[in-house]
This record gives structure tokens, C-alpha cells and sequence, in this order.
């Protein structure tokens, strides 16, 4: 095959965009078939940026769109280098526009002055009304070349604006047509990022209007309407900076993910840029000179900027007169000086807000500790962790006492303080129904030991074995072997502490089963008090002043030192028949997660002040006494 100067072809005008679209709009698609139209929008748009438009109206059909702004109207007198109309050079030159610094627009999103032209070219029919200065001038173009002459006529004297019709070219775009969903949802984000400016759109006899007042704080409002998300933080970081011109909404929800959405120049950037990296550079080290002196952040805790970001909600907006957008489709924004520009302009309104809302700012670093200790459980679990989850090849503790049901929602493992409880209550017992594990004294205090140091102790690794669930990346709660896990310990001190180490293990390294409701704490008595022929049993001190003042005549007050010296027909009665028993379920009520989170941090945490701080407030309201262990 031969090859020579005659090879060589030379597009001219508008030819290079129909022979190659890709190029210009990213494809043919759905996506490049829409993006005619946000390029005829974002005109209108840049044109209420520069404070000269307050309305936008867009009208759909199915293969064909209007624009219509009350803007300035493009200029159509004759071009002094190419004598031609400046509307023909706009919409038949690659490269032409007013958003080359010439001083009509300070910021745009159009900034290559190829939008115009290449919906032009793209199009099987277009047309231009620009009406300014008393005069409506009007153009029609096909697949990029004008057609007729430019007419012109009068207009009233204060009217302005522009109006494009637009039929995309089924030479190109084959038969596909707008879709309505897609169209509304980007001119709502327009909407945001224009504050005070009204959007509307027509389709199909359809009408729906936007105008947002309140910005990105608007947008975010929305966001989490949309997503279901819950605010953390009572409410958002907003502000609107002039110079440069940066708009920021942020939050911290309750959701597991971190979603940024990012804007230039009126422009989505669905890739972030240097804007995105500016506001994440400031968010996780103004958030980590907080952690440093914040009394509930653990000594050895590691926290990373995932553990920062986790839930984090923001928007940011930056206008900039010169933005380096990656490709004609602005995915992306490339100015280096950006980054150090955010930063700097955020800087002092982020840490004042920080530091005005001791709430706001103790509840982000309850979240941050939760994250962190969240992503080192699961990464120990993967580490360290290799437990069999088939029930059926479970060997299961030697000092199990295992019911002889299968029927798991009927069944319920009851974990007792000691050897002698367990014999008690082994002869208490339904056999069919209730499992007993002993445990030895007072548990491992799992609140700041990694998974694999829990794994080595004996009697927390025989729980997990009994229960047959596994644990960390191993856990499946449909091997789960009982449906109730009963926490039952003596109603003394010791035996309330030995139930919070163990709801400790529960929340830290099985919060599912407490989330799917399987934890629950039996009631024992600590006294049974009889007047005459009658009993009652009582299960705390305040319970019994109460009951003493009530009733007249002398009692008989018996106290049960412990589980294991209580007759085996009592503690049945009381505390393991379904028919007399009180179980409470443990469950964390909606919106108490973070608190939860604190206290059991500060409670069961290394740092001995932090839990004084809460037990001493707890004795001044009268909930605790002062003989409690501090």
C-alpha cells in the first residue's frame, strides 16, 4: 500500500468535530448526546456568574433543546479581524469566544471557545436570537454552516438575553433523545452553585423550577434527604468566601463512606482536582491538631486520614479566572496553586468553628476514635484470625453444658460467673433448651487489646467457640448456635463488673449480635425479703429501701452472696423460667452511638482520669454511689 503527500488529509472548520466527536464530547453516548446541551447551559450559566443574568429556561423535546437566558445577548456586530458577525465566528470557529481574558467574563466554565461551535457542528439544525441594544439578531446553521443571511430586528430597548435551538445530527448520534431524570437532576446542581438564580425546565407538558438561596448548604440539606444519611454533627461547616470566590458546605454523618462532591467555575469535576486535595489537606490536619489534645483520644491510638474522612459529607465550589480543566469535558481541575489556595482560605474559618463548637468538635473526634478502632479490629481479624464456622465441626468447650435442641430461635446460652454458679444453675436449667458456660473470674478487658490477644484468652475463645458465630472476618450470624446469648452474673459489684467486660467484648468484636438483639442481661435477686407468708425478691440496695419504707411489720432479709449459693429451685424461679424471669435485652437506643461510644471508651480505656470525670458526675446526680471503684 502506498503512502505519500496525498495521504495527508487537512480538515478545515468544523470538520475535525464531526470526524472525530470523541475528541470533543467524550463520545456519542447518552453522556455525549447531554453534553451538547450543558454546553449551550453552562453559557448561560457563566453569563449569571458575571452577575448579568438572573433566569435560565430550558425546553426539551425529545432530539431537540432550547436555552433561553436573560443575560447580555452574544454580540453580532462585525468581528474586526475576521469581518464577519461575532455570533458566525462563536458558532463556526474553533476557539472563539469572549473567555480568553479579554475582561467579559472574570470566571467561566467555558474557556477553550469551542462549546458553541462544536454543538454547532454536531447538529443537524441550530439556531441563535441575541437580542441587545434594541435589536434581535438571528442566525440558523446546518451541521455547522450558516444558512441564509443574519436577520435582524427591532426589540425594546431594555430587552436582552439569548436564545439557542439545537436539534443534535441522528448522522451522529444515531436515535437517542433526552431523558428528563438526567437533565433536572444537573440543572438542580447548577441551581446550588448560582445562588438567587432560577432554572427551569419544560418537557412534555412537564414543568419544574429551581432556585436555591441558600448554596451548597442547600445541596447538602438535599443530599442527605436523598441518601438517608444521619447528621453526626448537629449541624454543617458552611461558608462563602469573596476573594477568592469559594463556597464550602461539609458534615459528618453516620454512614461508612466519605463522598466529596467537587466544583470549578459553575463545573462539576466528578474526578476532584487540586480544589478537592486543598480541602482534604485542611479538613484531616485540622482535625488531627485537634485529636492531639482532646482528653477521649486513647495514647496509642493510630489514627490515619481514612479514619478522618470515614462519614465525612462535603461540597466544595471555587471559582478561578484561569482554571486548567483536564480535556474539554472539565473532569478534573489541574491548577497546582489551588491546593495552598483553599487551604489557606478555609483555614482560619475551620478552626474557628472547631473551637466555637466544643460539641461539634467532640462529637467528630468520637466519630474519628470509632473509625479507627473499627479499621484495626477488622485489619487484626484479617491478619490473625482463621476460625472454622460449620457448626457441625465446632469442638466445643469441655466445660459447655450444651442443650439438646436444634431449633436455634428456641435456644439460649446462659454465661455464668464461676464453677459453683454454673452448677447451680446447670441444675436449674431446661436441659432441652439452655446451654450453661462457666466462666473464671473477671474476664479479659478487651477494650483496647487487639483481636489476637482476645483470641488467646481461654474463656473469651470459649465463648465464641460455644457460640459457633465466629468472629472479625470469619463472623456469619447464620452459624450462630442459640438465638438469646444471657449474661448471667451475681447482682453484686463484682458481678456487675464482670458483665461489662464481657458487654465490652460483645461491642467491640461482635457489635452484629448486638445489633440483631441476641445479648441480653438476666436479673438475679441479691435479696429475698419475707413478711410472713409473703416474698419478694429484691434485685438492688435502692430496691429494697424502697420496699422497706412501703411495707409495715419486721421482715426476714436474706442476701445471696452469690449465685452459686442459691438453691438451684430459686434461681430457676427467679431468673431462668421464662414464666418468672426479667431479661434485658442490651441494645443501643437510635442516635446514642457515639455516646455509647465514649463512655465505654472513657469507662474501660487506659486513662484512669477520663473515667473519674464520668463516675464522679455520675455520683453528684445521685445515679451512682461513692463506694463505687474508681
Amino acid at each position: 500500500m502506498s503512502y505519500d503527500a496525498s495521504d495527508i488529509q487537512v480538515l478545515e472548520g468544523l470538520e475535525a468535530v464531526r470526524k472525530r466527536p470523541g475528541m470533543y464530547i467524550g463520545g456519542t453516548d447518552t453522556h455525549g448526546f447531554h453534553h451538547l446541551l450543558w454546553e449551550i447551559v453552562d453559557n448561560s450559566v457563566d453569563e449569571a456568574i458575571a452577575g448579568h443574568a438572573t433566569k435560565i429556561e430550558i425546553d426539551l423535546q425529545e432530539r431537540e433543546a432550547s436555552v433561553t437566558d436573560n443575560g447580555r445577548g452574544i454580540p453580532y456586530g462585525k468581528h474586526p479581524k475576521t469581518g464577519q458577525s461575532a455570533l458566525d465566528v462563536i458558532f463556526t470557529k474553533l476557539h472563539a469566544g469572549g473567555k480568553f481574558g479579554g475582561g467579559a467574563y472574570k470566571t467561566s466554565g467555558g474557556l477553550h471557545g469551542v462549546g458553541s461551535s462544536v454543538v454547532n457542528a454536531l447538529s443537524s439544525e441550530l439556531e441563535v436570537a441575541s437580542t441587545r441594544g434594541g435589536h434581535t439578531a438571528t442566525r440558523r446553521f446546518a451541521r455547522g454552516k450558516t444558512k441564509g443571511r443574519l436577520k435582524k430586528e427591532s426589540a425594546p430597548k431594555r430587552a436582552h438575553g439569548t436564545f439557542v435551538r439545537f436539534v443534535p445530527d441522528e448522522e451522529i448520534f444515531g436515535k437517542l433523545s433526552f431523558k428528563m431524570p438526567v437533565v433536572l437532576e444537573r440543572l438542580r446542581v447548577k441551581a446550588y452553585l448560582t445562588p438567587g438564580v432560577t432554572f427551569s425546565l419544560r418537557y412534555k407538558g412537564q414543568e419544574e423550577s429551581f432556585c436555591f438561596v441558600g448554596g451548597l448548604r442547600d445541596y447538602l440539606s438535599h443530599t442527605l434527604e436523598e441518601t438517608e444519611d444521619e447528621m453526626v454533627t448537629e449541624f454543617p461547616f458552611s461558608v462563602s468566601i469573596d476573594d477568592p470566590r469559594i463556597q464550602v458546605s461539609l458534615v459528618w454523618t453516620d454512614s461508612a463512606r466519605s463522598d466529596v462532591l467537587s466544583f470549578a467555575n459553575g463545573i462539576p469535576t466528578q474526578d476532584g482536582g487540586t480544589h478537592e486535595k486543598g480541602l482534604d489537606h485542611l479538613i484531616v490536619s485540622k482535625i488531627r491538631d485537634v485529636m492531639r489534645e482532646h482528653p477521649s483520644v486513647p495514647k496509642r491510638l493510630k489514627v490515619v486520614p481514612d479514619d478522618i474522612r470515614e462519614g465525612l459529607l462535603a461540597f466544595i465550589s471555587v471559582f478561578v479566572e484561569e482554571p486548567q480543566f483536564q480535556g474539554q469535558t472539565k473532569d478534573r481541575l489541574n491548577n497546582p496553586e489551588i491546593k495552598k489556595r483553599v487551604h489557606e482560605a478555609l483555614s482560619a474559618p475551620f478552626e474557628m468553628w472547631l473551637r466555637d463548637n466544643q460539641r461539634q468538635t467532640d462529637t467528630i473526634v468520637l466519630r474519628v476514635i470509632q473509625s479507627a478502632k473499627a479499621r484495626l479490629a477488622a485489619r487484626d481479624a484479617k491478619v490473625k484470625v482463621k476460625r472454622a464456622t460449620p457448626t457441625s465441626r465446632l469442638i466445643l468447650p469441655g466445660k459447655l453444658a450444651d442443650c439438646s435442641s436444634t431449633d436455634r430461635d428456641k435456644t439460649e446460652l446462659f454465661l455464668v460467673e464461676g464453677d459453683s454458679a454454673g452448677g447451680s444453675a446447670k441444675m436449674a436449667r431446661d436441659r432441652k433448651t439452655q446451654a450453661i458456660l462457666p466462666l473464671r473470674g473477671k474476664i479479659l478487658n478487651s477494650e483496647s487489646a487487639p483481636l489476637s490477644k482476645v483470641m488467646k484468652n481461654e474463656e473469651l475463645r470459649n465463648i465464641v467457640t460455644a457460640m459457633g458465630c465466629g468472629i472479625g472476618d470469619s463472623f456469619n450470624l447464620n452459624s450462630l448456635r442459640y438465638g438469646k446469648i444471657v449474661l448471667l452474673m451475681d447482682a453484686d459489684s463484682d458481678g456487675h463488673h464482670i458483665s461489662v467486660l464481657a458487654l465490652t467484648f460483645f461491642y467491640r468484636h461482635l457489635p452484629e449480635l448486638i445489633e440483631e438483639g441476641k445479648v441480653y442481661l438476666a436479673v438475679p435477686p441479691l435479696y429475698r425479703v419475707t413478711y410472713r407468708t409473703e416474698s419478694f425478691w429484691i434485685d438492688d440496695d435502692a430496691s429494697l429501701k424502697r420496699l422497706l419504707k412501703k411495707k409495715k411489720g419486721t421482715p426476714e432479709i436474706t442476701r445471696f452472696k452469690g449465685l452459686g449459693e442459691m438453691p438451684p429451685s430459686i434461681l430457676k424461679m427467679t431468673t431462668m423460667d421464662p414464666e418468672g424471669r426479667t431479661l434485658n435485652r442490651v441494645e443501643i437506643p437510635d442516635g446514642a452511638a457515639l455516646e455509647t461510644e465514649a463512655v465505654i471508651s472513657a469507662m474501660m480505656g487506659k486513662d484512669p482520669s477520663a473515667r473519674y470525670e464520668i463516675l464522679t458526675t455520675l455520683i453528684q446526680s445521685g445515679i451512682a454511689h461513692p463506694g463505687l471503684d474508681l
